[in-house]
């Protein structure tokens, strides 16, 4: 049976006898970033698993292999405070993303506590949403979780040049479609396991 990454960096850590401090300062990060890898909460990105890899004396397949567990089915969400348009985005990426789990939200305060409590690879994120902008929610979730991939969803073409700003991955005019969407996910920040081939 295979183990989650989170096992086995912390089982590694600690036959090493380093603390997590040590290695956070090893690999330059902070303390509480190498806890949340080690909690499950997150994931390094490829150049992490690299550095860890050196220090722990493992390989760096055995790291991955390690974190990719096969019933665990990335989370995917979208936030758009228009009901209608939200049921159609979440039917278009469910299609072009079968094996992951999406959901929707119409509240940002309600998307914000599930990225604190849930890892979130990627959010599809309207811009225009009433009283708040979603250019200032995409910061707050990049502030929240580094590792999420955001994709601006919005019917306004002049944001692009703001969106781009906000470290966000992407930008996709509505309606959405499968073959943007398709396009979009060629280019995320940071990798998604589980995903099938696009």
């Amino acid at each position: 049976m295979r183990i989650s990454f989170a096992e086995a960096l912390r089982r590694l850590r600690t036959e090493k006898g380093i603390s997590q401090q040590r290695l956070a300062d090893m690999i330059h990060v902070d303390r509480s970033s190498l806890a949340s890898w080690e909690t499950g909460r997150r994931l390094p990105d490829a150049a992490m698993i690299s550095l860890l890899s050196e220090c722990l004396g493992a390989s760096v397949a055995d790291l991955l292999q390690a974190s990719e567990k096969n019933d665990e089915r990335p989370n995917i969400i979208i936030v758009d405070d228009e009901n209608i348009i939200l049921g159609g985005e979440i039917a278009v990426v469910s299609d072009v993303l079968p094996s992951a789990d999406v959901r929707g939200f119409i509240e940002p305060d309600d998307a914000i506590r599930f990225i604190k409590e849930n890892h979130v690879q990627l959010v599809f994120l309207d811009i225009e949403m009433g009283h708040l902008n979603g250019l200032d929610l995409c910061r707050e979730i990049l502030t929240i979780s580094p590792q999420t991939n955001v994709i601006y969803l919005t019917a306004f073409r002049e944001y692009s040049f703001d969106a781009w700003s906000t470290n966000a991955c992407g930008f996709l005019l509505k309606p959405l479609n499968t073959a943007a969407e398709h396009e979009a996910l060629t280019h995320l920040r940071h990798p998604i396991r589980n995903l099938p081939e696009l």
